[in-house]
């Protein structure tokens, strides 16, 4: 097993609270399921996972409110197979008449260093091959999909950081952040289970209990 380090940040942010049903409002730090997507824009494969370690806060916490356009509905399954069906149909989503305009607490001009573990799952397969891939994709700026900061239209530039001890200090704030989400339970993949645990912040850093740890709960 091994761990990565890497650097991203963008200009804007939203790590949504999943207890604000309408109006998006971003926790005040990256979550754990956030930084592990973005190792898994660079690599993923069946046979490993990663586990998200610790998380470094490079800039201040900056807050930005922001009203913006979204659309209210999703085109019909029901709709679709009708059309399928019967070769012909009206498929078209019309933006005007499902847009809906909501508000939303996001982070701005945020940057990250986040510490990850390469697990393989599999024991016959070889662990060196996997972080020889994942060090060379993550040094050349390769991904699998554009990582993102919570949403999709917030893209984070990213960086592999070979030495962090040489690298800036995070911020030197310390606070409670509560409790966040930490990750979705897929056990029973037909009802996945959001999981949490209580995030500290101790001199610009959250260290990131394991998954089965006693801290982390439904």
């Amino acid at each position: 097993m091994s761990t990565f380090c890497l650097e991203v940040s963008g200009p804007f942010a939203c790590f949504t609270r999943p207890e604000m049903k309408v109006e998006r409002v971003s926790y005040d730090v990256i979550t754990p399921s956030a930084a592990r997507a973005v190792f898994e824009a660079i690599l993923w494969k069946p046979e490993i996972r990663w586990q998200v370690e610790r998380i470094d806060v490079l800039k201040p916490v900056r807050h930005i409110n922001l009203r913006r356009n979204e659309v209210g509905a999703k085109a019909s399954v029901r709709n679709i197979q009708q059309a399928m069906n019967a070769g012909h149909g009206d498929l078209a989503l019309f933006i005007e008449d499902e847009r809906q305009q909501r508000a939303g607490l996001f982070l701005r001009d945020v940057a990250y260093r986040l510490y990850a573990r390469l697990e393989v799952l599999k024991p016959d397969a070889p662990p060196q091959k996997h972080t020889e891939m994942f060090a060379r994709r993550a040094a050349k700026g390769q991904c699998v999909n554009q990582p993102y900061l919570g949403c999709r239209e917030f893209a984070a530039d990213f960086r592999l950081i070979e030495a962090p001890d040489s690298e800036a200090a995070p911020i030197a704030d310390s606070a409670s952040l509560g409790w966040m989400l930490y990750d979705l339970d897929f056990s029973n993949r037909a009802d996945p289970k959001p999981r949490f645990f209580n995030a500290q912040l101790q001199a610009g850093t959250v260290h990131v209990p394991a998954w089965n740890s006693p801290e982390v709960r439904g």
